[in-house]
């Protein structure tokens, strides 16, 4: 079993910053991938950000690039997304991710909130 539980979040006005992380438990292995993914409402979920198992691969959505940093801490299993230059429209809900054999692990979500 994994267990991803996020902290962070919260309520930012536009051009503003934000931090969530991620601490991941359980039966971990590698490689494996972590990401952010994040739902807003009314709307599928979308891949934010995801980092390599060494930290040497990220990814990021076009919508966030040059905003948004992912990092990861292996010896603690943690990762963490960096927003800044937050929008209204990066108002979503918030998941971490965890891909490994072949499965995803998901945590129960961080509201982010920017308002105008």
């Amino acid at each position: 079993q994994v267990q991803l539980v996020e902290s962070g979040g919260g309520l930012v006005q536009a051009g503003g910053s934000l931090g969530l992380s991620c601490a991941a438990s359980g039966s971990i292995f590698s490689p494996n991938y972590m990401g952010w993914y994040r739902q807003a409402p009314g709307k599928q979920r979308e891949l934010v950000a995801q980092i390599s198992t060494n930290g040497r691969i990220t990814a990021y959505a076009d919508s966030v690039k040059g905003r948004f940093t992912i990092s990861r801490d292996n010896a603690k299993n943690t990762i963490a997304l960096q927003m800044n230059s937050l929008k209204p429209e990066d108002t979503a809900v918030y998941y971490c991710n965890l891909q490994q054999g072949g499965l995803n692990y998901w945590g129960q979500g961080a509201e982010v909130t920017v308002s105008s």
